[in-house]
């Protein structure tokens, strides 16, 4: 999860997808020899165009989805990303957009339980002042 600040603002990057219908938080697949934090960035770089640091791990969240026939069971380590340049770019084959939201819009617009479960726990480090 990538995330920016301006003063007391935070915003954070989500991607649509299935026609733009679905919003959600940038992950993907750790390829062989990756450790999860560069596949982390790699992703967010991949689907969004924007480069960051990771501050620390968030949380592993999984799910089941389907592929043609097949069901897939898939984990994913969400980090706190925080961003340090690029300009929003969606991946063409997997994004249909990308936008900035404030952290309060994207806990509504998000699509999935655990990742406002996610978003959540940003806003309370936020509201503790752990976020820069």
């Amino acid at each position: 999860m990538i995330y920016r600040t301006s003063g007391a603002r935070c915003e954070v990057a989500l991607i649509a997808t299935n026609e733009g219908r679905r919003w959600g938080l940038p992950k993907g697949h750790v390829r062989r020899g990756e450790t999860a934090e560069a596949a982390a960035v790699r992703e967010i770089a991949e689907e969004t165009g924007l480069r960051g640091a990771i501050e620390r791990h968030l949380a592993t969240i999984e799910y089941w989805f389907r592929a043609g026939p097949t069901r897939i069971h898939k984990y994913v380590d969400l980090f706190l990303v925080r961003y340090t340049d690029g300009v929003l770019m969606p991946q063409v084959a997997e994004v249909d957009d990308v936008r900035w939201f404030a952290l309060h819009e994207a806990l509504e617009l998000a699509s999935f339980a655990r990742e406002r479960d996610v978003l959540d726990q940003v806003r309370k480090l936020l509201e503790a002042g752990d976020l820069r």
